[in-house]
């Protein structure tokens, strides 16, 4: 068993709030042992690794993820690509996440059922380099919901499976499934790109989540969803379900019962689409008049208001920002961490836990990821500088010299010329 040493690099284990020196050994896919306070592991027969000038840090989890969104402007038209091609550009995408140092992701939802199935074992037979991955169903939405793009004259696949009523609904969890998702993804409230279904609107019935959520925990599931409007919130706290997205309107009974459930469920704000819309759309034509009459300045400081009580009150949140958009492009992902200093109030070192311990909770993997910790799996990342300094180091492809994933090194620092070793800073 080859034994690797990774020496001279400042390591952040996950929960501290600073650096320490340390060497750390790793033995095929876990993390041996860890030397502090001078101490060292010695180099005999072991592939040492130079971390100078570097932070040893967890590989990160994106917490909301649709590897299966592809640059698309509006919902419609990721059922206009092909279920072959659809399947390729899954693919690459999952290549990228890798690259910009995520070595975990939870899919939020895949846009057509079995993309992220067969991503997820793709990637876990060796075929296809990508994260380690829980696989999502797509969105299961009802007739007006967000995800039913369907018109009177037109049958239009979106990334939404349409099913009403509580035995519609058991019957597509099943069907979910028998495909073999980890995740069941349903859509409780609408969005503000949905005309007849904005944010605060909540088409999704108490008895149709009920039965999502008997069926989907019945067969071990989890369930993730989508809940903008407050009432939406509260309906998925009272329902059990277990990661429950953006949360925007929020009222002070539904922080409540979210601070209730804080020890069992997560939370996840989703912010960079919010982000990017408000501040970055003009690009695609998401001018400031555009985003007034679709209200997402309102949602913009909603979400914000949100998360920073959110945060007060110590509930779980994970990093991810419906990236894949054209919007929000894949590989801007970690951009959120550094939104998490910025707009929600977190410490540097409490944003990258988001991204570490926290998303590696919600993989269901807390006991053995997340951390550098002996006897966890080596998912680590070698970052040129110190992101508890710059959280933006993060966001650069260029910053990661060494990609880790179980042991296995999928970028090696080895081979980079040293004046390669130069940073990359958010401008």
């Amino acid at each position: 068993m080859e034994r690797v040493v990774i020496r001279h690099a400042a390591v952040w284990d996950g929960e501290s709030e600073s650096t320490v020196k340390a060497e750390v050994e790793i033995r095929g896919e876990r993390i041996t042992r860890i030397a502090r306070d001078g101490a060292s592991l010695g180099t005999e027969g072991a592939t040492v690794i130079d971390g100078s000038g570097m932070t040893l840090m967890p590989g990160m989890v994106e917490g909301h993820c649709h590897p299966s969104f592809t640059g698309i402007n509006a919902p419609f038209e990721l059922g206009l690509i092909p279920p072959e091609e659809h399947m390729l550009l899954t693919a690459k995408n999952c290549r990228l996440l890798l690259d910009h140092g995520f070595t975990s992701i939870f899919e939020a939802a895949s846009a057509k059922p079995l993309l992220g199935v067969t991503a997820r074992n793709a990637i876990n037979s060796g075929l296809l380099a990508g994260p380690r991955m829980r696989a999502g169903s797509p969105e299961i939405t009802v007739t007006a919901g967000l995800g039913d793009e369907r018109k009177r004259h037109i049958h239009q696949e979106s990334f939404g499976l349409v099913a009403d009523g509580p035995d519609e609904m058991r019957r597509v969890v099943r069907e979910c499934v028998r495909d073999g998702v980890d995740t069941i993804k349903i859509n409780i409230s609408g969005d503000e790109f949905v005309s007849h279904a904005r944010a605060e609107i909540t088409p999704l019935t108490d008895a149709e989540l009920g039965t999502v959520m008997e069926v989907a925990h019945g067969f071990g599931k989890k369930v993730a969803a989508h809940a903008r409007s407050s009432q939406s919130v509260k309906m998925a706290v009272r329902h059990g379900v277990d990661c429950i997205y953006h949360c925007d309107f929020a009222d002070e009974e539904a922080l409540d019962l979210l601070e209730s459930v804080k020890e069992t469920s997560f939370v996840g704000p989703a912010f960079g689409l919010v982000h990017n819309c408000t501040r970055e759309g003009d690009g695609i034509g998401l001018s400031r008049e555009v985003c007034e009459k679709l209200d997402l300045y309102r949602k913009f400081d909603a979400c914000c208001a949100t998360y920073h009580e959110i945060r007060k009150r110590g509930i779980r949140v994970v990093v991810g920002g419906d990236y894949g958009f054209a919007v929000t492009p894949m590989g801007q992902n970690a951009r959120d961490i550094e939104h998490f200093v910025k707009y929600f109030g977190y410490s540097p070192a409490g944003a990258l836990r988001c991204a570490t311990v926290t998303g590696a909770e919600l993989m269901g993997m807390g006991h053995e990821l997340g951390r550098i910790r002996e006897g966890f799996i080596a998912d680590l990342l070698l970052v040129r500088g110190d992101p508890l300094k710059d959280v933006s180091l993060v966001q650069h492809q260029a910053n990661f010299a060494m990609i880790m994933q179980a042991g296995r090194l999928y970028k090696d620092p080895r081979g980079q010329a040293a004046a390669d070793r130069h940073l990359i800073a958010a401008e």
